[in-house]
């Protein structure tokens, strides 16, 4: 069935309707039936409820009158899904070396909405990088252009995320200085120093105002204001224990941090509200999970205050607990409370401690370890395994429509989530190769929108390039 029958049948235009069509057009007055079919295949509303059933939120809301429809969208949006879903070389996507740093590059992360607008005929994904050769740098992805970039400054860049919906893009170095920088021209915006050999990052917005959080080597928390960097608070999470989980749940109420550093460090969650309004004669709303030697973490994305970790026990052996954050609130006090969910034992002789974990809904845990790629349940049940790789897998990009992972094998593996018997389920779909392994060791990340996939290659020079592949409208 070609595109244009799919759509005519998710109208309901059936065969049976077409052909009593063309007979009501040979009677008297069936033209007129027949263009009322057409006018009511061409209404707005029919077409904006078919795009938001599908895709829940559709950013057109600077359409160009005349020129950008819902129709549109969702005919231009479907087509770029189904390249993406086929994977043809030159026929669905084009990829292309996107060159410049002289050192490795350390992180990367989309600028542009994932959400593109469809309409227009034109796309536009913007990536920042932030390298070890000490600039941040944006990228053109459909053209394989660098767009602009920040003076080289003497310490290493060691990580970059971004704010799209502001155009905001953060770094911090190797001494712990954060800067912002503007998204469109790459003008520094403000700097903040928190004298920290290196710091992770999240960012959130709370009543529609950005916030960031560092945390830094020596076990602080610093939250600043967006885009100026002001502090607005700061406290000390771990003595002396460097914090290098950080992540902030889907609703943005909860904060969680831990550290590998130490055996007797449990991983705490706090409350945003208290670090973003923070009172003098009162400590940050904070609780300790009963869980140590964490490895990993991700949240369940459907269940916002849903989190698994991934941890050894006693016995050396490798866990999966899930927990539920809730706050509990009397007349006096509030405190957090995490309530198991369930917990697990991942199978002997087939785990290391590098391992990458995402969630996926709100019962359904995907791992990369080795170069398997499984699915499991958070009751502990093994759903899928996939051995499409034929070295490590690096990282994985999971969204509501598929997952990509990232290899040493210098290989991308594309998957497309399917739905059967109320339960989630992955089909492997093709992979996105990366050149040639006597000049590269592979790719170490990979990130996607909805119309592009960047895989960051690390090349045997110890430099780093970005490979973009653009998917055609």
């Amino acid at each position: 069935m070609d595109q244009l029958e799919e759509e005519r049948e998710e109208l309901g235009y059936s065969s049976e309707k077409r052909q009593a069509g063309s007979y009501a057009d040979q009677k008297p007055g069936g033209k007129v039936w027949v263009e009322a079919w057409n006018e009511a295949a061409d209404t707005t509303s029919l077409w904006r409820n078919m795009c938001l059933n599908r895709w829940t939120f559709c950013n057109i809301l600077n359409l160009t009158p005349g020129v950008q429809t819902w129709k549109k969208y969702y005919l231009h949006r479907s087509k770029l899904e189904q390249q993406m879903t086929s994977g043809r070389p030159s026929a669905d996507y084009t990829c292309i070396p996107m060159r410049g740093h002289s050192g490795k590059i350390m992180a990367m992360a989309y600028l542009s909405d994932s959400d593109h607008v469809f309409g227009a005929g034109q796309l536009r994904s913007v990536v920042c990088t932030a390298s070890t050769d000490g600039t941040v740098r944006a990228w053109n992805v459909q053209e394989g252009i660098q767009i602009w970039s920040s003076p080289i400054q003497e310490m290493p860049l060691l990580k970059v995320i971004t704010l799209p919906k502001y155009k905001v893009a953060i770094t911090t170095d190797a001494h712990g200085t954060i800067k912002a920088w503007q998204g469109e021209t790459g003008q520094e915006l403000a700097s903040f120093s928190t004298s920290s050999s290196s710091c992770n990052l999240v960012t959130y917005s709370v009543n529609k105002k950005p916030f960031l959080s560092a945390a830094t080597a020596g076990g602080a928390i610093y939250t600043l204001e967006v885009p100026n960097l002001n502090q607005v608070s700061c406290i000390t999470a771990f003595q002396n224990s460097k914090i290098d989980l950080l992540l902030c749940s889907p609703d943005k109420l909860w904060l969680v941090a831990g550290s590998t550093e130490s055996a007797d460090v449990s991983t705490k969650v706090f409350s945003t509200d208290c670090l973003i309004q923070p009172t003098e004669d009162k400590s940050p709303i904070c609780t300790s999970l009963p869980i140590r030697e964490h490895v990993t973490a991700c949240w369940l994305p459907k269940e916002p205050a849903r989190i698994a970790v991934m941890h050894k026990d006693n016995a050396f052996q490798m866990n999966i607990t899930v927990l539920d954050l809730a706050v509990k609130k009397s007349k006096y006090k509030s405190e957090i409370l995490a309530q198991q969910v369930t917990s697990f034992t991942l199978p002997e002789k087939s785990w290391n401690t590098y391992s990458v974990m995402e969630g996926y809904g709100t019962e359904t845990i995907l791992i990369g370890c080795g170069s398997e790629l499984k699915l499991y349940s958070i009751s502990g049940t093994q759903l899928q395994c996939f051995q499409d790789h034929k070295d490590t897998i690096t990282s994985l990009w999971v969204d509501s429509f598929r997952v990509v992972t990232s290899s040493l094998d210098l290989s991308l593996r594309v998957y497309v989530w399917k739905k059967a018997n109320q339960a989630y389920a992955l089909q492997s779909l093709y992979q996105l190769l990366g050149g040639s392994h006597k000049w590269s060791r592979g790719f170490i990340d990979v990130a996607c929108d909805n119309v592009s996939i960047i895989g960051m290659v690390a090349r045997a020079d110890e430099t780093s390039i970005l490979r973009a592949y653009s998917f055609n409208l």
